[in-house]
């Protein structure tokens, strides 16, 4: 099985230590993992702000830094998704064969964490240890557009020393949205305040999810209320052991 690691630009630029706790994971369960270092961004901020023509080079470079790979893994719902669902809509509209074949060689291969662990390696306890209160924020990609479901919760159940509580409106939208937040500021800020006002009702001193980009935006909300929650990305705590915890 050859599998490569897509870190995402976000995670690269900001949250490296995401991308090195899913490596530990992966590797923890005997995976061989590769990182290719052609691997740019997506394209996601260009889509979504309309570049459609310009996320084209970007679908063909992800073509050729992952070609050859059996899977390619992230810790990102939302750039799956754009792998995933947007992709093939970027290839039809070019008229170009050569990457309507990249888009097509991708879109089955690439995995978010969670379901690459519980779907491909048919694994649900990943010999994590982490003994604090934690709450699960499903962001938006992962919940409707990947349905994730229930995944990231039977993972975070098996984590030794880990009290899983739920956290009130989890599908509701923290107001990240990528260029939403800086397009509509206003109101991202205020979704963002009613998430953070449930996870804190939660009385759980961590709140994870599996996109980075989500939790940058509920986290900023809780240090400007000088809140004593934190956010970790669900690929720490699934690395964390008694040996290595995630302080």
């Amino acid at each position: 099985m050859r599998v490569a690691l897509f870190a995402t630009c976000v995670n690269d630029a900001i949250y490296p230590s995401t991308a090195i706790a899913t490596v530990k994971v992966l590797e923890r369960l005997g995976v061989s993992v590769d990182f290719p270092a052609a691997q740019t961004c997506c394209g996601q901020p260009q889509f979504n702000t309309g570049y459609r023509r310009e996320t084209a080079p970007l679908v063909r470079r992800m073509g050729r830094a992952f070609e050859g790979y059996d899977y390619i893994v992230t810790p990102s719902g939302s750039c799956v998704a754009m792998v995933r669902d947007n992709y093939p809509r970027v290839a039809r509209s070019s008229g170009d064969e050569d990457l309507t074949r990249a888009a097509q060689s991708l879109v089955p291969r690439t995995y978010e964490l969670t379901e690459f662990l519980v779907d491909v390696l048919g694994v649900t306890d990943v010999g994590a240890y982490y003994p604090h209160k934690v709450t699960y924020h499903p962001s938006c990609h992962g919940l409707r557009m990947l349905a994730l479901g229930d995944r990231p919760y039977q993972l975070l159940r098996n984590v030794k020393g880990l009290e899983l509580v739920e956290l009130p409106g989890a599908d509701e939208c923290c107001g990240f949205g990528g260029t939403f937040a800086v397009k509509n500021p206003d109101v991202s800020a205020a979704m963002g305040t009613d998430k953070v006002h449930n996870a804190r009702s939660t009385g759980a001193s961590v709140l994870c999810g599996a996109d980075n980009s989500c939790l940058m935006h509920i986290g900023g909300i809780l240090r400007r209320q000088d809140a004593p929650q934190r956010t970790f990305h669900i690929a720490e705590i699934l690395a964390s052991t008694q040996e290595e915890p995630l302080v």
